[in-house]
């Protein structure tokens, strides 16, 4: 622990965690770009309505609609990449607030933890929280997505719409009307959603009042 204080050590924790979201939430962003190119390739001649304003508007192809998606959490990718270079950087060395007078090789330790570089300022270093910012950002655009599409799957699969039948696997009956067939799954990613957008909100609110 020479040179080192609590605060450089949790904001070097917190970019690490960072940096790792990031990865795992860009390979699941990948599987799920996967299946929307099978899907949209298996419905090339798949036709549909396309709405405006929830009517009617234009016949289209089931294929354009999820590609429509597809570019979406494509978008995604790049706003977790930022993220990841947001987070890339290394505060250790900078002790509580003012660095330390210990002659510290910082450039060996980011080395040696996968950091890119070194952040230059010891105070922005152990106050920095942007980074999580752009990490809950991408968060919440990406989930903003998911409960698009989760809410077009409720509404695809009412008897309404019937474009579409749930597997059993991803549905539940009702505890009393036999015929229904309720998309739990779809619900639960539109509820989380707002529980992303929350956190975001609640860190933004947090930072704007801490001086340095």
């Amino acid at each position: 622990h020479t040179g080192r204080s609590r605060n450089d050590q949790v904001a070097l924790d917190c970019r690490m965690y960072a940096k790792l979201a990031c990865q795992e939430t860009q390979e699941m962003l990948r599987e799920l770009l996967s299946v929307l190119l099978d899907i949209a390739q298996d419905n090339l001649h798949t036709i549909m309505p396309g709405y405006t304003h929830l009517q009617k508007a234009q016949p289209i192809t089931l294929a354009h609609h999820m590609m429509a998606y597809f570019q979406m959490f494509r978008r995604d990718l790049d706003r977790f990449a930022h993220a990841y270079n947001a987070a890339d950087v290394m505060p250790l060395g900078s002790g509580a607030l003012a660095g330390t007078t210990y002659p510290l090789d910082r450039q060996m330790t980011a080395r040696e933890l996968g950091f890119s570089r070194v952040i230059p300022n010891s105070l922005d270093a152990v106050s920095d929280r942007d980074f999580l910012l752009d990490l809950m950002y991408a968060c919440s655009v990406s989930c903003m997505h998911l409960s698009r599409l989760a809410e077009e799957i409720i509404l695809w699969s009412t008897s309404e719409f019937a474009f579409v039948t749930l597997s059993d696997s991803f549905s539940t009956g009702s505890s009393i009307m036999p015929q229904k067939k309720n998309p739990d799954f779809a619900e639960l990613v539109r509820g989380k959603t707002g529980r992303v957008v929350g956190d975001l909100v609640a860190l933004l609110v947090t930072m704007k009042g801490l001086p340095l």
